[in-house]
């Protein structure tokens, strides 16, 4: 398991200043990077050490009995420029104690005098065994056990009696070592998925790999070697530019380090960067997920063997000395199960089988197995190309394979990773480990179009054609890997592979009309007024059918439950399944809703409205919701048919007379009391008949939020109405109070972070007969809304209603506002209104 270390050609004394100097000249030439800058980074501190443990005072007091030891990731030679020194310093007990200090002091110190991170110890051998046994951690690190100065025997019987134990140990220690990886990967995430990954930590990471050199040492397993050390050769290059450019001892890429790390090391850019990071990690991931199987299973085999092995020297009639051979069950076509995993049948020949690749991974799909190593290698390598279009049989498996639900993940990176998914999907390349900039996402785009489509193998029983959908979520983002809009690039692509994967042209029409229009129903439900007609007939014109229609409903709700836990929930699921109702009426004939006619609202709105109505005043009720679904609807978890109450937040209602500057006025007191806006409504509603009078107001204004309180407990709702009054009639200066808050904080800046970009503010055409649609995407910062309200006020404008939703950081607001006479904005008014609103946001 040791490296050599290659020599330096530079030569130091045992002086911290010339160590230093020697050091910074390596650091700085441009010439030597990765692998041999390492290894002269670890010959050169090699010297140094040697020569401060020959130089040591007290040295010939202690005798021959003493090694200095490197172990770790010193000890193989991978220094990056911050990395800690990992010594030992052995001896064999004979020394005396004070001699034996004085010599560890001469060693220790100048280290840290350095600056150095150093993780020292002094041991005997004996001692050195006994805290490995005790310690995992100290153990691995022994493994990788190298001589710097002193005793090469003691380093060598070090080396040997670690080893062997470690060996004498493994069936104990390695489930342990896989229980502290596993630990390790629930903490720090897995990093071929994470937009600011720590390399060493995260699953897929460097650790991941030290990992699997252990395994190999035990010779109980090994890793597929294929790749792997190319993976750990690029994380550990990234890691030594990650160091130089930051001056410190870090593993955690940071989004602000990522365009200087990519320069450093000859990259396009910072997504070039991640991705060939995830491409690193991936592989580390998938010979981990390899190997701990093959540790498991030559574990499970030994347990087995043990009890015929007691029954033949007992003489109590064993099976025989010969082991029985795994059983071999059949699974398909040339499929088979054998010892918990799936392998191909003797009789197999995908040399003359071009389907037996889709008919194997769907098999070991639908049972919950992986797919060996061997068999997928075997169907990589030997297996002859489909025919174009794609016979039904393997279009048929590549839909069962879709639809096997959760194990579908395993069994489509084990194809990944040999390569067959882009030999049987070219434009697969293009989104393969493509990192998704979006906190909103928590997969690259690759995989979210997998777990997408293990979503939608939940919702397969709502639709009429599940193959459809199933092959709509495959590659409803394909047009990711491409220049231009995602949606319309990827209808184009989706054309093609539909086209080649054997789909007839009516289908395929279907798969195009899904992959385009795969974000209508969450953005029109979420940003536009289901009330107004046009609203409804642009998506009905979008979708063409019920049967699309119903597609593209399960399509909406398994993108975003892949998307992540910002993207859905109960009241983005309730929204967008109105306005499927309302566009499934529009296309089974029903009349389009009158705008003109009163719009339905709930009984505590209209006694709300009423009251608001009588007392000429705002009137206020806060809510904590929960929402259990309807039988049949799904809008939390894809894969829980359970009608469990699910949280939504706070609601909270208020309605108040008409009058200018409600929305900014709201807004404002909200953001003084500290509540963040999830979502808001705003609508104008008729006020009962009944209320006819001098006194009547004009209308009343019902707003409807779901709040979170940014800090401690929700506001009692007296509080919120005293001071919503004092907003509107004057007295209470929210802007003046707004700003005092903000020139607070920044007389105590929080934690960097990611640059937010500009917001943006434009008109969305033709999206409204009856007012001027104003869209404004902003970082969600305390009180946006109520400047935005402010703007809009400041242009002269009505309100007609308001639709907020956030997403992770982002705001994406859309406000319907008319005239002061009620007409729609003139399209040169709406433009110059939209960028009066973006100055005011800037």
């Amino acid at each position: 398991m040791t490296e050599r270390v290659e020599a330096t050609t530079e030569t130091t004394d045992s002086s911290p200043g010339g160590y230093a100097a020697a050091r910074l000249r390596l650091l700085q030439e441009e010439s030597r990077s990765g692998p041999p800058r390492r290894s002269a980074l670890a010959g050169l501190t090699d010297q140094w050490l040697a020569a401060l443990l020959g130089g040591g005072a007290g040295t010939s007091g202690i005798g021959g009995g003493v090694a200095l030891v490197a172990v770790g990731g010193y000890g193989r030679g991978e220094l990056s420029p911050r990395s800690d020194l990992d010594v030992v310093l052995l001896h064999d007990g004979s020394a005396d104690s004070s001699a034996l200090a004085a010599l560890a002091d001469h060693v220790w110190y100048p280290v840290w005098d350095m600056g150095l991170a150093l993780d020292h110890s002094v041991r005997t051998p004996d001692e050195a065994r006994k805290t490995a046994a005790e310690d995992l951690k100290v153990q691995l690190g022994l493994l990788d056990a190298r001589h710097l100065a002193g005793d090469a025997s003691l380093t060598a019987g070090l080396r040997t009696t670690v080893l062997a134990d470690w060996r004498a140990q493994a069936p104990k220690r390695l489930p342990e070592l896989r229980e502290l990886c596993q630990e390790r990967g629930e903490r720090h995430g897995e990093l071929q998925f994470l937009l600011e990954p720590d390399l060493k930590e995260a699953r897929g990471g460097l650790r991941d790999a030290t990992a699997l050199r252990a395994i190999a040492a035990s010779w109980l397993a090994d890793a597929p070697r294929e790749g792997l050390d190319e993976a750990r050769r690029r994380l550990l290059d990234t890691r030594d530019a990650l160091h130089l450019a930051t001056g410190r001892a870090t593993d955690r890429l940071s989004l602000q380090e990522q365009d200087q790390i990519a320069a450093a090391l000859d990259l396009l850019d910072a997504d070039a960067l991640l991705r060939q990071v995830y491409e690193s990690a991936r592989t580390i991931s998938y010979a981990s997920d390899v190997t701990w199987r093959e540790v498991d299973r030559v574990l499970r085999s030994r347990s087995a063997s043990r009890p015929r092995l007691r029954g033949l020297l007992g003489g109590r009639g064993g099976s025989g000395s010969a082991q029985t051979p795994a059983e071999r069950s059949p699974l398909a076509e040339g499929v088979v199960e054998q010892d918990g995993e799936v392998v191909l049948a003797r009789a197999a020949r995908p040399e003359r089988d071009p389907v037996l690749p889709l008919r194997a991974a769907a098999a070991a799909a639908q049972a919950g197995l992986p797919l060996s190593l061997h068999a997928v290698r075997r169907l990589a390598a030997a297996a002859r190309p489909l025919p174009v279009p794609w016979p039904p049989e393997a279009r048929e498996e590549l839909v069962t394979l879709l639809g096997a639900g959760e194990s579908t993940v395993g069994v489509w990176e084990a194809l990944e990773a040999e390569g067959v998914i882009t030999r049987l999907l070219p434009d697969w390349e293009r989104v393969r480990c493509r990192p998704q900039r979006n906190p909103v996402h928590r997969w690259t785009v690759d995989r979210h179009l997998v777990e997408t489509a293990v979503r939608a193998s939940a919702l397969s029983r709502r639709v009429g054609r599940p193959d459809l959908l199933l092959v709509a979520a495959l590659l409803h983002d394909i047009g990711k890997g491409w220049p231009g809009d995602h949606s319309v690039v990827g209808e184009t692509i989706v054309r093609d592979v539909a086209t080649r994967i054997g789909f007839d042209r009516a289908d395929v029409s279907v798969l195009a009309t899904l992959v385009r229009h795969h974000l209508l129903l969450v953005e029109t439900a979420t940003r536009r007024d289901l009330d107004d007609p046009a609203t409804v007939r642009s998506v009905a014109e979008a979708v063409h059918s019920p049967a699309t229609l119903e597609l593209l409903h399960a399509l909406t709700e398994a993108d975003a439950l892949a998307t992540g836990p910002a993207a859905w929930s109960a009241w983005r699921g309730a929204l967008v399944a109105d306005l499927v109702k309302r566009v499934a009426a529009v296309l089974a004939g029903e009349p389009a809703a009158d705008p003109d006619s009163p719009q339905q609202i709930t009984a505590e709105q209209e006694r709300l409205a009423i009251e608001a109505c009588r007392t000429g005043g705002p009137v206020l009720a806060l809510h904590a919701r929960s929402e259990a679904l309807p039988p049949g609807e799904t809008a939390g978890t894809a894969s829980d048919a359970s009608t469990e109450p699910e949280p939504i937040g706070v609601e909270l209602l208020i309605a108040v007379p008409d009058q200018p500057g409600v929305l900014a006025a709201a807004a404002g007191v909200l953001a003084l009391h500290r509540l963040t806006v999830r979502a808001a409504d705003l609508r104008a509603v008729e006020l009962p008949s009944e209320l006819d009078g001098a006194d009547k107001p004009e209308g009343v204004l019902l707003l409807s939020w779901r709040v979170a309180a940014e800090y401690g407990s929700l506001p009692q709702a007296a509080r919120l109405r005293n001071d919503l009054i004092r907003a509107l009639d004057g007295s209470l200066d929210i802007v003046a109070r707004l700003a005092e808050r903000e020139a607070a904080y920044r007389k105590y800046p929080r934690r960097r972070g990611v640059h937010a970009p500009p917001p943006r503010v434009t008109v969305a055409p033709g999206s409204s007969q009856l007012a001027t649609v104003i869209e404004v995407r902003a970082q969600d910062i305390p009180g946006l809304l109520h400047r935005i309200g402010r703007a809009l006020e400041a242009a002269g404008l009505t309100v007609r209603s308001a639709h907020v939703s956030t997403l992770g950081a982002n705001a994406v607001d859309a406000f319907y506002v008319t005239d002061p006479t009620g007409a729609p904005l003139a399209p040169m008014r709406a433009a110059e209104v939209a960028r009066e609103v973006e100055q005011a946001l800037r």
